[in-house]
């Protein structure tokens, strides 16, 4: 029989902003008031819930993700922190990561946030220059940003920050530039997104009028290419297809996601996978927030029913979510999580297609994707994992 891997992570959502980016389709609100009491009470009910359905286990990992958690009163982190700990036992390295955006008020609240126990922060940087800072929707300039990373690199033991490529009129050689200024910073992480139109958002609506100049694909992939060359010599090599970080500094919380292991959402809009009693449960959180909020208060949790995830399931979320690592997946990770191999599960002409081609590599011990592979990952998976 095999063993449960009682490692857990947990994540939890904070769903408010102070403006919407117009890139962003995350689960994000404006309000002009926030009931932080209720909130705190609403967030720690949703994780005794799951306290209690997941007891046993080892907590590696909490993020606090939004929307923007810097905005949450740090005593709320504390509170959440805490409770984890009471319900759980907690690795003597547990990494606690929050994700905060770099602007005078918010880097105020560092050194409490600290404190609390919270060990890494992950700033939504977005991009080295204040033009394209306007143009993203962002509340700071760069001179905000840089000090803001000044106050985190000495509150925290760990920090990482985001940058977004491929923006309107962006040159190969602005890019270069940008990174080169990135690394002067000495950050051990860096998360370095492509942008992209994400249906409902204000980009799509500029977008759809041709109101949005966007690169095209030659020079996105001229981007992308320049990305892994420049971060690849200065040390932080792509653990994933958008993360890089030195040896050692990856994101432990969401290399549980892409390893396919088992993690618990708090919060509005969150998702889990659990695995109670050797079956894979997917876990949702009302999206909401007021609903959410209400759900909680009248039963003790926010999340809609439980639905079982299926082994054909099991295998293409294991895939999909692997194949973005460097490291893909191995043989015996597949073993382990489903009781079958590679060879079992892929239909071999689909998977000989794709190695003869360049895109993926099998050997004894793993499949990943090739460096061709990656930056074509979405075509790779629909062709992989054609169920036709």
């Amino acid at each position: 029989m095999r063993v449960q891997n009682l490692a857990l992570a947990i994540y939890v959502h904070w769903p408010f902003c102070l403006s919407k980016c117009p890139y962003c389709d995350f689960n994000s609100h404006v309000r002009e008031t926030v009931d932080h009491d209720r909130w705190r009470t609403g967030l720690l009910a949703e994780l005794d819930h799951y306290a209690d359905r997941a007891s046993g286990r080892t907590v590696t990992s909490i993020f606090f993700g939004g929307g923007t958690p810097s905005l949450m009163e740090p005593s709320t982190a504390a509170a959440v922190i805490d409770r984890v700990a009471a319900r759980w036992t907690m690795a003597p390295d547990v990494e606690i990561t929050l994700e905060a955006n770099p602007s005078s008020v918010e880097s105020a609240r560092f050194a409490a946030l600290a404190v609390a126990g919270v060990n890494r922060v992950s700033l939504g940087v977005q991009a080295l220059d204040d033009a394209s800072l306007s143009f993203l929707g962002r509340r700071h300039n760069v001179a905000e940003a840089m000090d803001a990373l000044a106050v985190a690199k000495r509150q925290f033991a760990r920090t990482s920050f985001d940058l977004i490529y491929a923006r309107p009129g962006q040159s190969v050689a602005d890019w270069r530039a940008e990174l080169a200024r990135a690394l002067e910073e000495g950050t051990e992480h860096l998360s370095v997104y492509q942008l992209t139109i994400e249906e409902g958002t204000r980009f799509a609506t500029l977008a759809a009028r041709g109101e949005l100049d966007m690169p095209d694909e030659e020079t996105q992939a001229a981007l992308y290419e320049t990305t892994q060359e420049v971060l690849e010599a200065a040390g932080l090599p792509a653990y994933e297809i958008s993360n890089h970080a030195r040896p050692g500094a990856e994101s432990r919380h969401n290399l549980t996601y892409w390893r396919y292991g088992d993690y618990v959402g708090i919060g509005p809009g969150a998702h889990g996978r659990l695995t109670v009693d050797g079956v894979k449960l997917a876990t949702r959180a009302h999206r909401a927030p007021e609903i959410w909020l209400d759900r909680v208060s009248a039963k003790g949790h926010g999340a809609h029913a439980d639905v079982p995830v299926s082994m054909a399931e099991r295998s293409d979320e294991l895939l999909m979510m692997g194949l973005r690592l460097k490291e893909g997946v191995a043989r015996a990770r597949l073993r382990d999580e489903l009781g079958a191999d590679i060879d079992i599960l892929l239909d071999d002409r689909k998977l000989s297609r794709l190695v003869d081609a360049g895109f993926l590599q099998l050997d004894d011990d793993r499949l990943s994707a090739t460096a061709e592979g990656r930056q074509r990952l979405n075509a790779v998976l629909a062709s992989l994992l054609s169920h036709k």
